[in-house]
């Protein structure tokens, strides 16, 4: 464990999937959800719903070091669901060495909206709420994430750990019509908006429309994968 390895914190909210990972040890991906692969070193669990039943309040409980990746079909994953939406979808199958559970969990008294987060181990080992394993950099773009989810805007996130691979630091990316913009906490030639932490969300969210306008208009979000 070095405390730059990269945790990766995926969402449970489904009873069976939980039982799958107790038993099985290994989580589903959407393969589009993860485009430079899954690469942590460590898988966190965000419970909620009915996965979260038996633990209590929603929150992450469990985490492993990951094992494994392959891709697979989802009805070659979960055989028993054959007709569902996405049966023909790929995901990642990621398999884990034995699961471990994190004490204190970080429950989610903010009752923060959450997908994927991506952290690192010391964060997540020090982490007393869930809002700990964000950086700064992560938190604010975090905010300008819902907000354009919010307006039904596709949008994806990409985290400080990231950098290894985007070559920037905390950004969204914003699919329009006429091509792609980057929205970035940090300046560069790449960077069609500059997320300048002094400046007022509101107004940063404004810069974000009128740069999705003037590019054609923003892709309408499709229904989020299961």
């Amino acid at each position: 464990m070095f405390p730059d390895d990269r945790v990766l914190v995926g969402v449970l909210n489904r009873k069976r999937d939980l039982k799958t990972l107790l038993e099985q040890r290994w989580y589903r991906i959407p393969e589009d959800k993860m485009p430079f692969g899954v690469y942590a070193e460590y898988i966190a669990l965000f419970l909620s719903g009915s996965a979260a039943k038996s633990y209590g309040d929603s929150g992450i409980y469990l985490y492993a070091r990951r094992k494994g990746v392959e891709l697979a079909l989802r009805k070659d994953l979960l055989p028993n669901e054959p007709d569902h939406k996405n049966a023909e979808k790929r995901y990642y199958k990621v398999q884990l060495h034995p699961i471990e559970e994190k004490h204190p969990p970080l429950l989610n008294n903010e009752k923060r909206v959450i997908s994927f987060i991506y952290t690192t181990w010391d964060r997540f080992i020090k982490a007393e709420k869930l809002s700990d394993l964000y950086s700064h950099e992560d938190y604010f773009v975090d905010r300008i994430y819902h907000a354009l989810r919010d307006r039904r805007v596709k949008v994806r996130r990409f985290w400080d750990a990231d950098r290894d691979y985007t070559g920037i630091g905390a950004h969204l990316r914003v699919m329009c019509e006429q091509g792609p913009i980057v929205a970035s906490t940090e300046p560069g030639d790449d960077v069609d908006v500059y997320l300048e932490k002094r400046m007022a969300e509101d107004a940063l969210l404004a810069k974000v429309l009128t740069e999705i306008k003037n590019k054609g208009g923003p892709v309408v979000l499709s229904v989020p994968l299961d």
